[in-house]
């Protein structure tokens, strides 16, 4: 990251399921739209108004982007922090046009209003499961007793 960038975080859901495609050195990308509504609460209806829907285009490179088309699907809600990149173009008419677009660096399901199973992936790829995860195993038996040093 580069001093000065605008970095956000965003929380909304997938508008699509996110589409995994391949540069043409073979890197992941994965691109994919958030859809974030403000709400707010109408004290005079004794109900909540939905504002108007932001919607942005997002983009996830690499490892990232391979975890993001095998995990998330459209509609669920996620919690997603990046960079917001500004793209500016000319149409064939010659009109200037602009876009703002948000580079991923993290994301991750809401678990607000869901529940998630969490699987590691080694630097290799090869996913771990939590039967394999150090911090999953047994305490050993009298472990944990009134005056133990903690095991760090």
């Amino acid at each position: 990251m580069s001093v000065g960038e605008t970095t956000i975080t965003i929380v909304g859901n997938l508008a699509g399921d996110p589409e995994l495609r391949f540069t043409t050195s073979d890197a992941a990308i994965a691109k994919f739209s958030v859809a974030s509504t403000p709400r707010s609460y109408d004290k005079t209806t004794g109900q909540w108004q939905d504002g108007t829907a932001l919607f942005l285009r997002c983009t996830a490179w690499r490892d990232l982007a391979n975890h993001v088309a095998e995990s998330l699907t459209k509609g669920m809600r996620v919690v997603v922090t990046g960079r917001l990149r500004q793209h500016n173009w000319k149409t064939d008419q010659g009109e200037n046009r602009s876009m703002l677009t948000l580079e991923v660096d993290d994301i991750g399901p809401s678990l607000r209003f869901a529940t998630a199973k969490v699987d590691r992936v080694q630097r290799n790829g090869a996913a771990t499961g939590p039967a394999t995860d150090a911090w999953n195993t047994a305490a050993p038996a009298g472990a944990g007793a009134a005056g133990d040093e903690p095991p760090f």
